[in-house]
């Protein structure tokens, strides 16, 4: 079966520091409820769930959801590294569309530590083992963090391929920062010039600074899918936003074969990704209006937009400094504010993007509001690895 797809409902937590987070099951339940809410319905109505985290035990998906109702449906605990959110909405999406379930309730939260991320099981064998591997021969610099050493290597492959300047790494971020003031949800609401993101203290030389990389977020955001027969049975046409097209990539052999950084940290299964999504859809990259994609480092922002098509492989530059990638551009990206001034709680990210293009397609977006949005982008992104492109479309 093919069924259409839509959500009708999306809630979300303020993003927080890790010093000022509730805990993962009053963050879970708080964006439920409002998920809930916004769509009309009851917590009865679902028939399945998958939860989203990354740092956490077990079951935590029930653990959180009890705290809303115990209904005895089947929850789905999900894990996917930092594209764990989309991936529980994409199991959503597809247990509506393969007609296996009417409503589907998707959440992600994550409670995160302070610092950098590190490997939470040293006693045995990394999933990222070939990615350092790939990451040693390449770039080096094993005693910077490894987060940081991927996108910054990145970066550092389409500075040296493109001649792209640091600064213009700086202007993605700025951007990010303009964005973000408008959204009250968002960890970071200052607005930051290109020279204070220059001046930030220096993370790697030349390379990146401390204001071009995500902070640790803890938050939580939830969805809520259903059918078409769903919505006709409930009367929930108005706020519904219809998901036109969605793929799943993982890593190929291109991400090591390739001897770029940019493959290392899933630029072959982006493109891969939004290809699919394309052609699915039966649109290119030049129809998009709105697109929330996965800016952990402002390096990754600018490569994906190559990815995605939004310019040409290489062209990323142009397209920052001639202003395509924001209001009265070409696309308007990120308008939340992005990882990188929202912030990233690693579960709950990928349905946070999804909030934000819902609330852009049904125009109440507010300051943030992209005129006349029809179609939006989702770029969610999980070293390790995977990739989940979404595309949404504005229900008439």
């Amino acid at each position: 079966m093919d069924n259409k797809v839509f959500v009708i409902g999306v809630g979300m937590t303020p993003f927080v520091k890790p010093s000022a987070s509730p805990s993962y099951p009053e963050m879970a339940a708080q964006a439920v409820h409002q998920a809930l809410a916004d769509a009309g319905i009851d917590y009865a109505a679902f028939q399945q769930a998958y939860v989203g985290y990354v740092y956490g035990d077990s079951t935590a998906g029930q653990r959180a959801l009890y705290e809303v109702g115990m209904s005895g449906i089947p929850i789905f605990n999900v894990n996917n590294n930092c594209s764990t959110g989309s991936t529980a909405l994409y199991l959503a999406r597809q247990a509506v569309q393969s007609g296996a379930a009417d409503c589907v309730l998707a959440l992600g939260f994550e409670q995160m530590r302070p610092g950098a991320l590190g490997s939470m099981f040293p006693d045995r064998a990394s999933p990222f083992q070939p990615f350092d591997d790939a990451t040693d021969a390449l770039v080096g610099h094993a005693e910077i963090p490894l987060a940081l050493r991927y996108f910054g290597g990145a970066g550092l492959s389409h500075m040296e391929r493109f001649g792209t300047r640091l600064e213009t790494f700086a202007k993605v971020r700025a951007k990010a920062s303009r964005h973000a003031a408008h959204n009250p949800l968002a960890l970071f609401r200052d607005v930051l010039t290109e020279d204070e993101v220059m001046a930030s203290p220096i993370l790697w030389p030349n390379v990146m600074t401390r204001l071009m990389a995500c902070p640790p977020t803890c938050g939580a955001a939830a969805a809520v899918i259903v059918s078409e027969r769903f919505l006709k049975q409930h009367g929930q046409r108005s706020g519904a936003v219809r998901i036109a097209a969605q793929s799943m990539t993982t890593d190929t052999p291109d991400t090591f074969d390739g001897q770029d950084m940019r493959y290392v940290v899933g630029y072959g299964m982006s493109r891969a990704a939004a290809n699919a999504v394309y052609e699915q859809a039966g649109v290119g990259p030049a129809d998009i209006d709105v697109a929330e994609l996965h800016d952990c480092f402002a390096q990754n922002e600018v490569i994906t937009y190559e990815a995605l098509g939004f310019c040409p492989e290489g062209g990323a530059e142009k397209f920052i400094v001639d202003g395509d990638n924001t209001y009265g551009g070409q696309v308007v990206t990120n308008p939340s504010g992005g990882l990188l001034s929202k912030g990233h709680p690693l579960g709950a990210t990928g349905l946070a993007q999804c909030a934000e293009l819902v609330q852009q397609l049904r125009g109440n977006a507010g300051a943030r509001q992209v005129p006349n949005a029809r179609l939006a982008l989702q770029h969610n992104l999980g070293l390790g690895g995977a990739c989940v492109v979404t595309l949404y479309e504005r229900n008439h």
